[in-house]
This record gives C-alpha cells, structure tokens and sequence, in this order.
C-alpha cells in the first residue's frame, strides 16, 4: 500500500510574467509584493503551513534572485543583530521556514505546466507531493488549502485536484471539470476541459484553481500526453489520470487570488492590506474617502 502521507512540493515558477511588463523584465513576477512579502513567498508559506518541509522551486536562469530570497542572509542579519533592531531580524531570517529544504532546477524552455512539473521526477520519486502554481494566492482561515487538499488525498488514496465554482469569464481562463459523482465537497473527475473554446464548451463551473495532490503516476501521464501548441498541459495528464485511476476534485475553503492578472494582483494587495495590523486601520479609511 502506497503512503499516503505528502512531504514535498513543487511550485512551478519559470515563466516571463509578460503581463506584467516592463516590471518584470528585470522583477521576476513571483518576486512582485504584495504589501511587503513577495507572491512566492505566500505560497511556500501555505506549503509549509500544511505541514510539506522539502520544497521545489522550478525557476529559469533570470530568477536566480528567488534563490537568493530565500537563502540565509549573513550580512543583512549581522548588521540587524548590531543595531538590536529584533523586529526586523525577525522578519529577515522568516523563522517559519528554518527547517525548509529548498531545492531548485531551471526550466529550459517554457513547454507548459506538464513540462515543468515533470522536471520534478527525481525530486518526487515515489510519493505523493503537491503542486502550487505562483499565479495563485489562497486566502485560507484555520486550515491551508493544500493542506485541505492532503487531507482529501488522504482519506482517497487518488489525485486531487483543488477546485470551485467559479463565474463563466474565469471559468474559460482554467481548466474545467467534467463533473462525475459529487459528495460533499467531493466531485469525481469525467473528464478536464482546459481553457474551453467558448461559454457553450463550459463542462461545468468548477475549475481547477492552482492546488493539486498528485501521485507519482503523473509522470508517465505527462509521457503520454500531446503536445497542443507546443505545450504540455498538466491538466491534460491528470485526465488521462482520471480515466485510467481516479482523481477528484475537491472544492477547498477559501478566497483565491490570481496575482498573475493586473487587476488580481491589486485587488490581492488591497485585501491583503486591509488585514495587516500596520497599515490597514489607514488604508481602510483612505479607501472609504475615495468618492
């Protein structure tokens, strides 16, 4: 019997972010802020949260600064320690993630979501591991959404794919399940619809939105699936999964952030503002001045 526990993931992070050019001809996307911490930085706080303590980071050679992001920074803290400024040191050494493992491996060519998550293989082995796409921050309350998503793998022993029902206009920006039996928060997956052609393609409304628990089957899968445009779609090869195995889709508690869209981005920082302790009393009241 397989174990079902999950201990690493992968967080595919190698693309240009050409919708937020000029910024990130020399900012990788992952590295914009929102409020004062990188997107990236949200998202491997997530994995960590739901209990992962080996993290991949699939990068490509102009994003060595995530690297560096998260390596330990001698000098920064040196200077920290000597002024006692303890606050900052604080936030400098990012104690939650001390006991991280990160590993890294550059994505050559952008072949698609399937051809950066199976640059995993060696890193994955035979277990299970989850997948956190960088244009997507969950806002969660007591319990993470990956570590929603581990739970449901564990009580199925099959993929899961994170998923809700979302409005038509995002629904054709995901991919989209074919609904099979639902229980609770548990929809068997017929089938995945990625970016459907129109409104009238919609399978359904419930997309998958960046969170997945995958099993080590998905690389054989991702061998097997077409190439459409050049690309390797992730989703392409959890259907094949879903046809051949099992998987579901599992509607996670949460509110889901897509950073990689402008408009996204600032709503995230917004709302993500209005909770921090330090500047949301005043941001709150500026936003309730603006007529």
């Amino acid at each position: 019997m397989r174990d079902r526990s999950v201990k690493k993931a992968v967080i595919p992070a190698a693309g240009f972010g050409t919708r937020f050019l000029p910024i990130t001809k020399s900012v990788p996307k992952e590295m914009l802020p929102i409020v004062d911490k990188p997107a990236i930085q949200y998202i491997v706080e997530e994995a960590v949260d739901s209990g992962i303590r080996e993290i991949l980071i699939i990068i490509n050679r102009s994003k060595k600064c995530i690297e560096d992001y998260f390596d330990k920074a001698y000098e920064l803290e040196d200077i920290l320690k000597r002024f006692n400024k303890i606050d900052e040191l604080k936030i400098v050494t990012m104690s939650r993630l001390a006991d991280v493992e990160f590993s890294y491996i550059r994505q050559r060519e952008m072949r698609g979501s399937g051809a950066a998550v199976g640059l995993a293989k060696s890193f994955v082995g035979d277990e299970p591991f989850a997948v956190l796409f960088g244009d997507d921050i969950i806002y969660c309350g007591d319990r993470p959404c990956t570590g929603q998503l581990i739970d449901a793998y564990q009580k199925t022993g099959l993929t899961i794919v994170g998923a809700q029902n979302v409005d038509d206009e995002t629904a054709l920006k995901c991919g989209v399940v074919k609904k099979g039996a639902v229980k609770g928060r548990y929809t068997e997956i017929k089938g995945i619809v990625e970016k459907p052609s129109d409104k009238n393609a919609l399978p359904s409304n419930l997309a998958s939105l960046g969170r997945f628990v995958l099993t080590p089957d998905i690389f054989d899968a991702l061998a097997r699936t077409p190439l459409r445009n050049n690309e390797i779609f992730l989703t392409d090869a959890i259907d094949i999964i879903a046809g051949e195995a099992g998987a579901y889709a599992y509607e996670f508690e949460g509110k889901r952030h897509d950073v990689g869209d402008k408009a996204g981005f600032l709503i995230a920082n917004i709302e993500y503002g209005l909770r921090d302790k330090n500047v949301g009393a005043a941001l709150k009241k500026y936003l309730n001045g603006i007529k």
